[in-house]
């Protein structure tokens, strides 16, 4: 195969598109208590808005000693710490959302809002922890009324439904206040047992507080587990359907979904769309939850299933490190190469014309197929870069190349059908481009550059003795193809298009694609071992 490439290729080159430009990840912060256990709290939030694809930050509200049993104790730093932690970080960097859990006490709801108020950040959401599954209040008079006057400091809020019930039952106490009336309700209002209660319930918060409420059915009886987005100001209520999941893993379950919501809602800038994917996001965390294995009690969910499941846990390496890796992974096969008795006596002139001629003709007679595979490249190709790129590789290997050995086999005598090594390494490649997966025929064709133009630097460098360089050698003219400027070009964008994608694939999709690499490169130390075999 010879190393002549056309100027089409070279301009192809330069035309390799640049990574897609990134995403900007929403900036996060969680206002709530340490949960040492990990499921809920702070710990549930940071992963949370990680998995959802936001950076998270934290402000620690309390800590607590808990585990997937029970809280043990509970612990309140001065409120002026919590003071100092949020003016440290608002001071210094931007932040696109704040969800907030577990405020202990009135002074600390006091530290929050006056925070909020001076801040003014663009999202926030609020999910209340007031009231423990068991029923018991965790919430002092004091902090419920203080935290009745953050509410309107929201733009979402999330509580469970015994939450809802006693913020429920505020609201309607404020309102009757507020008439003088004394129709304020004889008793608490009850948890709601229906999702119509759940929604009515919902709506009065909502039109209460102007903030939109998430009413979540899932402490609800049945096989149904609900949600809703309620807006009193618009007079919306979107419902959310879905089949309960069978879990024992709900540990945290209110700080992870309340947490994504506001990531999603800074990136989506759209409640119904953030509420969504969240949604689907916890469902999923839900049902991988209980093979975390953590914990006798109510476990946690699994905040990372769907990206340990679609991405895999291993790095992924960069377009450099695949070139560095694949290019030292064939080591021996370079090596063998340059021993071969061909590669001596092409450099130093010894070569008999009989082998050479012979394999120019096998040469020639392969690149009529090559073309053909680097025609299946352009159409598989995923951008129009890389299909310029690819058909004009063919375009040179049919018209630049073929007519150099045209000039070279002009009056020869020789086989005009490609021998058992040519065969067999267009039979590996045309069977790559059949299958259909673009990046592994891109790295199958990948060696027929790289290979080629490594030797034709080394030769001319004169690495295999300064015969080569002799403008009197038989075969000068054709070593001077293997420097060919323009191929050296091509080449290089040849292989950034290669490394660029193993980069993006899945594990195993990289695993193939250096599989036919390797294999193209074997092929090659038979096709130059061939003619003096």
């Amino acid at each position: 195969m010879s190393a002549a490439a056309t100027a089409d290729v070279a301009a192809a080159a330069a035309a390799v598109p640049g990574a897609p430009t990134a995403r900007r990840v929403p900036r996060v912060l969680s206002i709530a208590g340490s949960d040492p256990s990990g499921g809920a709290g702070i710990q549930a939030d940071l992963k949370s808005i990680a998995a959802v694809g936001g950076y998270g930050m934290s402000a620690i509200t309390a800590l607590t000693a808990q585990n997937t049993l029970g809280v043990r104790g509970v612990h309140v730093p001065p409120a002026t710490f919590l003071a100092e932690q949020l003016d440290a970080i608002s001071d210094d960097i931007a932040i696109d959302a704040v969800k907030i859990g577990m405020l202990a006490n009135a002074e600390v709801i006091e530290v929050v809002a006056a925070w909020l108020r001076r801040t003014r950040p663009t999202v926030v959401v609020l999910d209340p922890v007031m009231v423990a599954t068991s029923g018991d209040r965790l919430l002092d008079p004091a902090a419920e009324r203080a935290l009745h006057d953050l509410l309107p400091l929201a733009d979402l809020i999330t509580p469970n439904l015994l939450e809802l019930a006693v913020l429920a039952t505020a609201v309607a106490n404020a309102v009757a206040d507020e008439r003088d009336a004394r129709d304020a309700p004889d008793a608490p209002i009850a948890p709601a047992t229906t999702w119509a209660e759940a929604i009515a319930q919902a709506e009065a918060l909502s039109a209460a507080t102007g903030a939109r409420v998430l009413a979540k059915g899932g402490h609800l009886a049945g096989g149904e587990a609900p949600d809703a987005l309620v807006h009193a100001a618009s007079a919306t209520v979107v419902e959310f359907g879905g089949e309960r999941i069978a879990t024992t893993s709900t540990h945290g379950t209110g700080c992870s979904l309340s947490s994504a919501v506001a990531t999603l809602q800074a990136e989506l800038d759209d409640w119904h769309a953030a509420v969504a994917e969240a949604r689907l996001w916890l469902r999923e965390s839900l049902r991988h939850g209980e093979a975390l294995e953590v914990g006798s009690g109510h476990g946690p969910v699994s905040h990372f299933a769907g990206l340990w499941s679609r991405g895999g846990v291993r790095t992924a390496p960069t377009p450099a490190e695949i070139e560095a890796e694949w290019w030292g992974g064939i080591a021996d096969v370079r090596d063998a190469i340059d021993d071969l008795p061909f590669i001596r006596g092409l450099a130093d002139g010894s070569l008999e014309r009989g082998p050479f001629m012979h394999y120019l003709a096998q040469d020639a007679l392969y690149l009529r197929d090559y073309a053909r595979v680097l025609a299946e490249a352009s159409r598989l190709a995923p951008d129009a870069a890389g299909q310029a790129f690819w058909a004009d590789s063919a375009h040179g290997s049919l018209v630049g190349e073929l007519e150099l050995h045209t000039s070279w086999l002009a009056g020869e005598t020789f086989t005009a059908e490609p021998d058992a090594t040519t065969t067999a390494y267009l039979d590996h490649l045309l069977a790559t481009g059949a299958r259909g997966d673009y990046a592994v025929l891109a790295a199958a064709v990948l060696p027929c550059f790289w290979i080629y133009v490594d030797l034709g630097e080394r030769l001319a460098a004169g690495e295999f003795g300064a015969a080569a360089l002799d403008p009197g050698h038989p075969y000068a003219s054709w070593l001077v193809t293997y420097a060919d400027p323009a191929f050296a070009v091509a080449t290089r964008t040849a292989i950034e298009l290669v490394a660029r994608e193993a980069a993006s694939a899945t594990p195993a999709r990289r695993e193939a694609m250096r599989r036919a690499f390797r294999a193209s490169a074997e092929h090659e130390l038979a096709f130059f071992a061939e003619p003096l075999a």
